[in-house]
């Protein structure tokens, strides 16, 4: 007897949802669209606690900063007057040390070689004239930076005869000024008010006491010669007060390998010979707007 075989039915349900027609439907293959690839799940650590967030960003910036304040610029104040009143005292300055950076320079990056008129920001390098002069905590060679600016590059030969400056038989064009010192903090007051104004191819200011053109003074660094040679890598250099100035004329050249870079601008200045409030705090503030020199605030040296 057969027997009628059993059949499963599987219902399949074959409705399918109705797709919007598409131009990249059409063109793949099937109609179907193809799937794109899952981008890669990178592995995540740990979550960071926020003081961790702080302390990386902190080691970061103290690092861009001793990168900077290494190669690119430097902070300096300017304690005494021997380059007043070019520089005051009280002046902070900004160094550029890149300009001047060591090795042979690109055409595309900023250096040059030291120039004659540079102001440059340098370390003391002794007085092997008086040696007593560097036991002075304030003046200890190597330690203590100065700024003065450039009279002599490596093979000019300098003569100094009263307020006028040879260098290589020439005499160097400056613009004289005669001024008098008030306090020994304050700027020096001209003797004409406004000065005379400069003449053509005098690049920067120097002030002199009045009655300084007779002097025939004695320099240690000529030993009695009327004229020196700078040596090579090395520099002569005065300040700008020409009357209340420790400079080469007493302790000698400054090599080049001491040279930090140059002076660029103030960024802040404040007055150390006005007066001060004695209330502790409110002095404080009250003083630091008052006796802030507000209008030398970016003010160029040169």
């Amino acid at each position: 007897m057969a027997s009628n075989p059993t059949t499963d039915k599987v219902t399949t349900d074959t409705t399918t949802e109705a797709k919007p027609f598409t131009f990249s439907r059409l063109l793949n293959r099937n109609g179907h669209e193809k799937k794109q690839p899952l981008p890669p799940v990178k592995p995540q650590g740990p979550p960071k606690s926020v003081w961790r967030e702080y302390f990386e960003s902190a080691v970061v910036t103290v690092i861009m900063a001793l990168f900077g304040m290494t190669f690119i610029v430097q902070a300096v104040k300017v304690p005494t007057g021997s380059m007043q009143n070019t520089i005051m005292i009280g002046d902070h300055l900004l160094v550029n040390k890149f300009i001047f950076a060591p090795g042979k320079s690109l055409p595309i990056l900023p250096q040059r070689d030291i120039r004659r008129g540079d102001i440059i920001v340098f370390k003391y390098p002794g007085n092997p004239f008086e040696p007593k002069r560097d036991e002075r905590p304030d003046n200890r060679p190597i330690f203590t930076n100065y700024v003065k600016r450039v009279i002599g590059t490596p093979g000019d030969r300098i003569r100094i005869k009263g307020v006028d400056v040879y260098v290589n038989d020439k005499l160097l064009p400056e613009h004289r000024i005669a001024a008098n010192e008030v306090s020994q903090n304050a700027p020096l007051k001209t003797v004409i008010d406004p000065p005379p104004p400069r003449q053509p191819g005098e690049l920067y200011d120097v002030y002199y006491r009045p009655g300084a053109e007779k002097d025939d003074g004695y320099y240690d660094v000529f030993q009695g010669k009327d004229e020196i040679t700078v040596p090579p890598n090395s520099y002569f250099v005065m300040g700008d007060n020409r009357n209340n100035s420790e400079d080469s004329r007493y302790w000698g050249f400054v090599p080049r390998d001491l040279v930090i870079g140059r002076a660029m601008f103030v960024y802040w200045s404040y007055d150390e010979s006005a007066p001060v409030t004695d209330w502790p705090i409110i002095g404080l503030v009250s003083d630091f707007f008052k006796n802030t020199r507000w209008s030398r605030t970016g003010t160029l040296v040169r």
